[in-house]
Parts: structure tokens; C-alpha cells; sequence
């Protein structure tokens, strides 16, 4: 079972799940998302933030006797968890690793801990007077929890950060206060599971952002492998996470950000050679060994829309149109636990590239 079917990146990894021969079930929010559409089964499902997720999740894995769940939404994240308490492969770190990478400003203090390099960190609430002064590249304002680079701010000034938080909506101990490292950007993928030994570290530069990634290129970098590596050392994720990280001045590694779970960039990890989704999944479901942390450099991804095509019987078969359904009042409605039904053969949908 895949969540988050909506979102860019997912159906690519449905597919390609397809193509390795398992039958895939999908799950989303929206009636829109393609990825309900290109599994083998969809079904809607309530926010992952909300009370009803977790049953509704729980009574798809039963219907469809889902053997592993891969959640790929920071929401869904801590209740999705709980599925291994059923005897589910759930495919994320540990739950105290999950925890404390989904709060930053608990993060950012872990990391300094165990002497590993991060961007200075302050509360908004505690932010000291000569902050701007000592940040040539200015600061960064966002919400401790989130994902999508959403509320983030950059400020420049001691009036711009005093309005930035104020202006948030947020309260000033629910957001941080960071230095911006201006340097490459770095996402990289750690591929690691519950033996706790790092099989692949793939970093990839950042090129081009907005919300996610749109343009990577994949760069051997011996410090940034050694900062991930000493990730896993230290807080022990036991599963696979995505490390965000800046180069600072000197090309030390400042790593601002940890998402604790495949990255939106892992079919550029696959391009390269290490197909950590799929090979993870085998692991965890005990019919597959590990991986090695044999890539190629200088793979470059250019994320864009693409088409799929399928037989409009099929397309039919699903039993609910991404079109708003009509109401008394004219206003779309679509009932969560709306059941899209797939096609009986798990073949994967002709393409174009």
C-alpha cells in the first residue's frame, strides 16, 4: 500500500513497484490524484492528521490484506507507524527517529549534540538581539513542524524578523529562527534498515527548488556521505530517511532539515543505482538482500509532467470521476472512504516518455 497518490513523485514509484511484479493499492485524500488511477486498487482515505485515518487505514490493510505500507506524507508519518503493531511492514525509521525529525527545533538540538554540523538555531521566542549581525546570509523563519518549504521566511533585518513572526500566524515557540547557509544544497538519500548498517548514502545537489525539488544531479562528496552516516550513528533511524543540508563557507556540511522517509527525489536515487524503495521493501518483507552503495555520479533529474494513457474501460472500472461530483448546492463533494476499484491483473499502463 502506497500513500499519497497525489502527490508528484508517488505514481513513478507505483509503477515502478508494478513493473517489479507487486500488486499495489493506493491511497489519497483527493478523487484527483493520478496515482488512485494507476495502481492496482485505490481508495480515499481522511487527512493523515485526523482521528479517522489510522482505523481507515487499518481496515484497508485488513480488506486488502496489505502486507507492507510505504507512507510517503509527513502527517500520516507517526499514526501510519502503529500498522507494525498488526504485523505490517510499515517502511520508516523507528518511531523515536520519526519524532524527533518531524520537530526541527528538537532536531537541530539532537544534531548538536552528537557533534554533527547544523545551521544556529534559536526559538523565535528566545532569538538574541545580534542574530542578523552574525549571519552574513541572512535568517531563516519557519514553523518547527511542515514540509514543502511552507511559511518559510527569509529576513534580513532585525525589523523584517521581528514582522516575520508576528506575521506568521503561528506562535513565536511554535517557529525557529535559523541561519541561512547560502552554499550547494544537498538532498540526500540514506538507505538503511533495521540491522541498522547504512547499505547506499546517495547525495544529490540541489539545482532548482520550488516547494521540491525540480532539478538534482546526483554528486560524490565524501563529507556529506560522512555527516549522513554519523546521522544514523547517533539518533539510529533504523529505516530510510532524507537528509537536507547546506555547504557553509569553509564546505562543511550544515544539515537543516531531516525527512524520515523515502525522499521526493528516490527515483533519481534508482536512475543511479540503488533502487532504495524496492529494495527496502523486499528486505523488510525478508525476500531480498542488501543493497550496495554502487551509483553513478553526474545523473541528473528533470522533473516534468508526463501522460498516461489507459483504456477508457479501465479508466471507467475505477467507479468515481476526478471531476467534482455534483451536489444540491453545485459544490464538488466526494465522501472519504469512497472505494476506486482497479483492474483484476496487476499490468502496468502503456507510456509515453
Amino acid at each position: 500500500m502506497v500513500t499519497t497518490a497525489g502527490s508528484a513523485p508517488t505514481p513513478g514509484t507505483i509503477l515502478r513497484l508494478r513493473e517489479q511484479g507487486f500488486r499495489v493499492v493506493a491511497t489519497d485524500v483527493d478523487p484527483t490524484a493520478p496515482g488512485l488511477y494507476l495502481a492496482d486498487r485505490g481508495h480515499l482515505v481522511p487527512p493523515g492528521d485526523s482521528d479517522a485515518f489510522l482505523p481507515r487505514m487499518r481496515a484497508l490493510c485488513e480488506e486488502e490484506r496489505a502486507v507492507a505500507v510505504i507512507p510517503l506524507v509527513d502527517e500520516e508519518l507517526l499514526r501510519i507507524g502503529e500498522l507494525a503493531e498488526d504485523g505490517i511492514a510499515v517502511l520508516l525509521p523507528r518511531a523515536g527517529f520519526v519524532t524527533t525529525c518531524l520537530d526541527k527545533y528538537v532536531l537541530t538540538r539532537r544534531l548538536e549534540e552528537a557533534s554533527i554540523g547544523v545551521p544556529r538555531t534559536w526559538s523565535a521566542s528566545e532569538w538574541p538581539a545580534d542574530a542578523i549581525e552574525d549571519a552574513p546570509g541572512g535568517l531563516i523563519v519557519k514553523p518547527r513542524s511542515g514540509r514543502g518549504s511552507r511559511g518559510v521566511t527569509i529576513v534580513d533585518s532585525v525589523q523584517d524578523l521581528a514582522g516575520a513572526i508576528s506575521e506568521s500566524g503561528y506562535a513565536a515557540d511554535e517557529l525557529i529562527v535559523q541561519e541561512r547557509v547560502t552554499g550547494p544544497e544537498y538532498t540526500v538519500s540514506v538507505v538503511v534498515w533495521r540491522d541498522g548498517e547504512v547499505q547506499a548514502v546517495v547525495p544529490k545537489e540541489v539545482l532548482l527548488k520550488q516547494g521540491v525539488t525540480k532539478y538534482a544531479v546526483t554528486r560524490r562528496h565524501a563529507e556529506v556521505v560522512r555527516t549522513c552516516v554519523a546521522v544514523q550513528e547517533a539518533l539510529r533511524a533504523d529505516g530510510p530517511f532524507n537528509v537536507q543540508l547546506c555547504l557553509d563557507a569553509e564546505g562543511r556540511p550544515r544539515i537543516f532539515e531531516i525527512n524520515p522517509r523515502f525522499s521526493s527525489t528516490a527515483a533519481l536515487t534508482t536512475a543511479a543505482g540503488v533502487d532504495e524503495v524496492t529494495g527496502l521493501l523486499r528486505q523488510a518483507l525478508g525476500s531480498g538482500g542488501r543493497l550496495t552503495d554502487d551509483w553513478r555520479e553526474g545523473v541528473t533529474m528533470v522533473r516534468r509532467w508526463t501522460d498516461e494513457f489507459l483504456d477508457e474501460e479501465r479508466f471507467a472500472s475505477h467507479g468515481l470521476s476526478p471531476a467534482p461530483l455534483p451536489t444540491r448546492n453545485g459544490e464538488g463533494l466526494v465522501l472519504p472512504g469512497t472505494t476506486i476499484p482497479g483492474p483484476a491483473a496487476p499490468v502496468p499502463p502503456a507510456r509515453t516518455r
